[in-house]
């Protein structure tokens, strides 16, 4: 897949679209700083054409800020970009462009409301002036869906496709631009194993064609599978580049974060006791009012992790939501320890000792412009110790907040620091923290290491491991197959609303739970 690496790549060398490759892009001593901090010291970095370079590194580790300032969207204080061995100079994002560089982003930057055709039009100049020639772009989207294997609706609106259809759609938008080194800013973080066959199907291709691309990500397995090198940025420096046939998983890892790590834990055994949680029979309506559950059953009992795993947007969201009183069922019921709260509100499944991670932290787990001290007891800010005959006891807000703080081991200036100024990890600690601060009796973590660098998700993995011995029965929502089979005790797999099978950890692989995961009830018997 990667181009002979000689100091000189062919001149004449073509991409599909007829635009020359950029055979070799250096970025050589970059420095860039932030008031107080020093977010890229020194960095050297490069990609050839033909090659998947990965770049490695934990949040804050400087990768982001790299990139940013190849695409256009900062500019170095130190240091030089060459291409093909000139200086270049990229002062926007439209320098970027014009000189091949396209970026994927996490957050994918598409409208809405707009076709899949008016996104990848959009901001372009039309052969027509002021009339649009949007059978031109369609005509050529075709092209390079067919080209890449990309399968797209060119009519569908954005809000109508799945979230591996989106970043299909950004990836036609750049190759459209006529990208030769595209970036790849954690381009699996929302999507499911099959998708992300899928999307790595894609880019062996653009590789083999001559693209240059930059893959950022926090999974090492698929950094082992996929790319050809590995560059690892820790504190802003660069700490390592390594061909990746000549690593290791757990050589990257500990370069990463500068430790040792255990990337395989071993779980002491817990005995397990009764149901603590039993759904029976849910079903419940999705945001557009269409069946989403239709009729899910599932029992978990003390000290055991159940993981859900399923192709995103079958359920996983919505039975959350319904258990954890946040979206009503249209029918079945729920018992914690015997206790039907089926209709109560959530505060009186908090009081029975539910706990929440939420898929989306941002928007449902915390508020934003909230201290940490004010996040930390938003569960029972009304009751003792925070509160006195309805008055707060800041004292010991503080005292039980740096309590919280030490254990759960959260990076913050201080206690009033808001929430919003904290890495991923460290918000996502400080919603753990809260959430297993008050013994719940029942877990529900949906996604609780999305998109959380190396470090951030060992620990997070090990304190839901840790509620096992306490004997909270968990249920584990999360897309990352090697999650939940690292994590969990039995593994149920959803498909449109419906359990498919419940299968127990020893017996599950990647197959097995493919086949359920894809509606392939009959095909294989677990129940």
């Amino acid at each position: 897949m990667v181009a002979e690496r000689d100091d000189v790549m062919p001149e004449n060398k073509l991409l599909p679209s007829g635009r020359p490759c950029i055979n070799h892009m250096e970025m050589r001593g970059i420095v860039k700083r932030f008031p107080g901090v020093l977010a890229n010291d020194h960095v050297s970095f490069d990609v050839r054409s033909g090659e998947v370079h990965a770049l490695l590194g934990e949040n804050g580790a400087g990768k982001s800020t790299l990139m940013k300032q190849l695409y256009g969207l900062y500019r170095p204080d130190e240091g030089e970009i060459l291409f093909d061995g000139r200086p270049v100079q990229i002062h926007s994002p439209a320098d970027a462009i014009r000189l091949g560089v396209g970026m994927i982003h996490q957050h994918f930057m598409l409208v809405d409301s707009l076709t899949v055709v008016e996104n990848v039009a959009l901001g372009l100049p039309s052969s027509r002036g002021l009339l649009t020639d949007l059978d031109k772009v369609l005509e050529r989207i075709e092209e390079l869906a067919s080209l890449y294997g990309l399968e797209i609706d060119p009519a569908a609106y954005v809000w109508q496709l799945s979230v591996g259809e989106q970043q299909r759609v950004e990836i036609v938008k750049a190759l459209y631009r006529g990208a030769a080194l595209l970036i790849l800013d954690e381009p699996t973080a929302v999507l499911t194993p099959q998708e992300v066959d899928e999307f790595f199907v894609t880019l062996k291709q653009m590789a083999e064609d001559g693209h240059a691309l930059i893959f950022i990500s926090h999974k090492l397995h698929e950094v082992m599978s996929f790319t050809d090198r590995v560059t690892v940025l820790r504190n802003g420096r660069n700490v390592g580049a390594v061909p990746t046939r000549q690593t290791s998983k757990q050589a990257l890892a500990e370069m990463m974060v500068g430790r040792e790590l255990n990337l395989n834990r071993e779980r002491t055994a817990v005995e397990v006791g009764q149901a603590r949680l039993k759904i029976d029979n849910i079903r419940a309506q999705s945001d557009r009012k269409t069946p989403a559950l239709r009729g899910v059953s599932l029992e978990i009992r003390a000290g055991e992790i159940v993981g859900l795993a399923g192709v995103s947007g079958n359920g996983q969201l919505e039975l959350a939501e319904v258990i954890a009183g946040l979206r009503p069922a249209t029918k079945g019921r729920i018992f914690i320890d015997g206790v039907d709260l089926t209709r109560d509100q959530p505060a009186r499944r908090i009081a029975y000792g539910l706990a929440y991670i939420p898929e989306e932290r941002n928007r449902d787990g915390m508020i934003k412009e909230f201290t940490i001290a004010e996040n930390l007891i938003l569960r029972e800010n009304h009751k003792p110790p925070y509160a006195n005959r309805g008055f707060l006891d800041f004292k010991a807000i503080a005292r039980r907040s740096a309590e919280l703080v030490r254990d759960f081991t959260v990076k913050t200036p201080s206690l009033d620091t808001p929430i919003k100024s904290l890495s991923g990890g460290n918000a996502q600690k400080v919603i753990l923290a809260r959430e297993l601060s008050r013994a719940p009796r029942v877990l529900i973590a949906a996604q609780p290491t999305r998109g959380l660098d190396i470090g951030a998700t060992e620990y997070i993995r090990d304190r839901i491991i840790a509620q096992r011995a306490d004997g909270t029965a968990t249920l584990l929502i999360s897309e990352d197959l090697d999650e939940i089979m690292a994590l969990s005790d039995r593994i149920a797999v959803i498909f449109q609303g419906e359990i498919m099978g419940v299968v127990d950890a020893v017996d599950a692989t990647p197959e097995k739970l493919g086949l359920l995961m894809a509606g392939e009830r009959a095909a294989v018997n677990y129940q």
